[in-house]
């Protein structure tokens, strides 16, 4: 597949500068847990792309996990408050916010909701200063009613919600918790990261893969809603019409082993269970998407899938499951190829076909690369997120997207 010619990725987006005074925006980042996601993924991007002209940044994490050692290996200043009582939490994190002069939290997933606003409550009691509470809902998953009842109380303490989907925005909605700011913000994707990745052989040869084999690449979280059952149910039947195709499942969680299990009572033939391999984490995602012919997302729920994404950065065909922001990603039979969730035979069916027509991958690959350079740089991302932060400032509101992604 040959790449488009692009200019610099996000050409034309001007850096809004020094603030006028000199100072930075104190911005702290909150994470609910230091593990591996794509919540983790969107606040290391976020970080590592601020104006630093503009913004200080620091990052605290409620749990140590791989995310933390990663931005210890960034040199990114991280902390962790672990403490499982959220009130001992937060009054940790405040006393961390005061000391910091913090003027915008940045809260990512459920706990650190509830953490960020209980530490903001104590901030604003102690200093007579409230800093602004943002939250970015990362996740589409289904709470109990005693959280939808907590998280409604705590919404109106904070200052922006950022949805990273309409399908989000409608989660927030239904949840009673519109009763403040919402701004739809996708998460962005650094292309020059994909633009200049290694050749197609580096991981094939990692796991000796000929270079005319067929590779499928999965890359996401080992939990129970990425929906990682239904690929290896549907991997049979592409193993059968395939037979010298490869399945490449990247990624970390609770559900490896029960998957391996699961792949060895299917995979019942050597030959076949040879064909799959986990890779656990990697670091080197433009590598694995290197190596694949297609990418499956077969999640029984998705926020956005920055994984797709990152598949179509790196001008990879798609096949994903066309459930909750993954329609908003992906353009049936034009920019991908989207299938019902559980439902391995039509997982399988369209991985089949792309592998039979490869000239129909190459075209879908091709306006894939085009629509994500053009929509879903990491630079309209950040110019999203910092018009919020400057809100602490004085910044003005009309910059900001509403709960559409339109801006006044």
């Amino acid at each position: 597949m040959s790449r488009l010619s692009h200019q610099k990725p996000c050409a034309g987006r001007a850096p809004a500068g020094p603030l006028p005074d000199g100072s930075r925006i104190r911005v702290l980042q909150l994470l609910a847990t230091g593990t591996n996601g794509g919540a983790q993924e969107s606040l290391v991007n976020t970080v590592l792309r601020l104006d630093n002209s503009r913004h200080e940044v620091c990052v605290v994490s409620l749990s140590h996990g791989s995310t933390v050692k990663r931005l210890e290996r960034l040199k990114i200043p991280v902390e962790v408050i672990e403490d499982e009582h959220d009130d001992r939490a937060a009054a940790a994190l405040a006393e961390r916010m005061i000391a910091l002069k913090t003027q915008v939290i940045h809260a990512h997933m459920f706990r650190a909701d509830v953490v960020a606003v209980y530490a903001a409550d104590l901030v604003e009691k102690r200093t007579g200063v409230r800093p602004l509470v943002v939250s970015t809902l990362h996740s589409s998953r289904f709470r109990s009613a005693e959280d939808r009842e907590l998280l409604e109380k705590l919404t109106p303490r904070i200052d922006w919600l950022i949805a990273v989907s309409d399908a989000i925005v409608r989660k927030i909605v239904a949840e009673n918790r519109d009763s403040t700011a919402i701004s739809r913000i996708y998460n962005g994707v650094d292309l020059e990261r994909f633009d200049e990745a290694p050749g197609r052989d580096v991981v094939r040869k990692e796991f000796g893969i000929p270079s005319d084999a067929p590779v499928v690449a999965a890359i996401g979280r080992l939990e129970p809603e990425k929906g990682h059952p239904t690929l290896i149910e549907a991997w049979p039947l592409v193993h059968h019409h395939f037979p010298q195709a490869r399945l490449l499942i990247a990624g970390e969680g609770s559900e490896r082993d029960r998957l391996e299990g699961l792949a060895a009572a299917h995979l019942r033939s050597e030959l076949c269970c040879d064909s799959v391999a986990f890779l656990g984490r990697r670091d080197d995602i433009p590598a694995v998407l290197a190596a694949a012919d297609v990418v499956a997302m077969p999640s029984y729920r998705e926020a956005q899938g920055i994984a797709i994404l990152e598949a179509l950065a790196a001008e990879r065909p798609v096949v994903a499951s066309n459930v909750g922001g993954i329609p908003e990603m992906i353009s049936d039979g034009e920019t991908g190829i989207l299938v019902p969730s559980h439902d391995p035979s039509a997982l399988a069916a369209a991985i089949i076909a792309l592998f039979t027509h490869p000239d129909r991958a190459a075209k879908l690959a091709a306006a894939g690369h085009e629509m994500v350079h053009e929509e879903f740089c990491i630079d309209y991302m950040m110019r999203d997120i910092e018009a919020i932060y400057a809100l602490a400032v004085g910044g003005d509101a009309t910059l900001v997207p509403d709960r559409n992604g339109a801006r006044a």
